[in-house]
């Protein structure tokens, strides 16, 4: 898959195109599965299949204090993207100068004239341009001006008859699964667990002077952080101390560990991952994702370390059952 941040990266024969555009955060079932059936579409007609997306996203350009937390960052969401089948995505810096643009200019700029737009796919709710005053109906007219069609897709919902299940599938739904702690819901509407990306930095060392050394991730770690508990989850590599990308590193099995430690008064909120029955790790500088199975439990204030270390050996007991169970 081509990966854009310029339309000057797009070579000037590429297309004709079918193109989606869209935030894209979390890539999850809904998301997939529309891009999925776009490139099969796409490939069918003779059409290379595009995703125009946007960094930061715009609301946190907009009105930062209402963003929400990003479920996936940039580099997760284009590997993400990828898997779904499409040849290329042009990931465009947003600012408010790129919104400055009327939805003709950005019609005509990126899906005309850079893209070679032969179709574009947009849902109903569908808003582009200055102050979002682009949206469906003007789309249309725009592609019958400058020769595109456009196809509208509905909200995906899933199928069966879970109640429960009965809403369309979103970054919202995601992020209220989140906000909770219920990593196996988020998982079903991702269609994989929810990962956390970051460098692991030095803690307090107090783990390891308990007999458990955990991974701290740095407080820039990507991904919206689940509620406070202790999870089961794996731990990998993905890029060493100096930079370079670590290739099919072994997943690990984690105890994940998500608060402000209260037994010892902590206050900043921390994500900690203990491997199972590794003291020998060095992971220091070095870039790792977890991705989260299963919440164990809330975050607790113990009487005493005795009692803390009590729950920390049955907590791994636990994780193992969980992982075994996942397997």
């Amino acid at each position: 898959m081509h990966r854009w941040t310029d339309l000057a990266d797009v070579p000037s024969d590429f297309g004709p195109t079918v193109v989606t555009l869209g935030n894209f955060d979390g890539v999850h079932r809904g998301h997939a599965s529309v891009l999925r059936r776009m490139a099969a579409d796409a490939r069918a007609q003779g059409s290379a299949a595009v995703a125009v997306t946007f960094s930061p996203h715009p609301l946190q350009v907009h009105r930062p204090d209402d963003a929400p937390p990003l479920l996936t960052g940039d580099e997760d969401r284009l590997d993400l993207l990828e898997q779904t089948g499409l040849d290329a995505v042009l990931l465009l810096e947003y600012s408010l100068d790129f919104a400055r643009q009327s939805p003709e200019e950005f019609v005509r700029t990126y899906l005309v004239e850079g893209l070679r737009a032969r179709t574009v796919v947009v849902g109903r709710d569908v808003r582009f341009g200055w102050q979002n005053a682009g949206d469906l109906t003007t789309m249309v007219e725009l592609g019958r001006r400058y020769g595109f069609e456009v196809e509208v897709i509905d909200d995906i919902t899933p199928t069966g008859h879970d109640e429960a299940l009965r809403r369309r599938w979103s970054s919202t739904w995601v992020r209220e699964a989140l906000a909770t702690g219920d990593v196996e819901q988020a998982a079903l509407v991702l269609g994989r667990p929810h990962r956390l990306r970051g460098i692991v930095v030095h803690g307090d060392a107090r783990g390891r002077e308990l007999g458990f050394p955990t991974a701290n991730l740095a407080q820039d770690a990507l991904g919206m952080v689940p509620a406070d508990g202790v999870y089961a989850g794996w731990l990998r590599r993905t890029r060493a101390a100096d930079g370079t990308p670590v290739v099919d590193d072994e997943p690990l099995p984690a105890a994940v560990s998500i608060g402000t430690n209260p037994t010892f008064d902590g206050v900043q909120r921390r994500v900690e991952a203990y491997v199972l029955d590794r003291t020998d790790l060095d992971l220091y500088d070095q870039e790792v994702v977890l991705d989260l199975v299963a919440r164990l439990r809330p975050t607790l204030r113990f009487s005493s370390v005795d009692d803390l270390l009590e729950q920390m050996h049955a907590d791994v007991v636990r994780v193992r059952e969980v992982l075994a169970a996942e397997g």
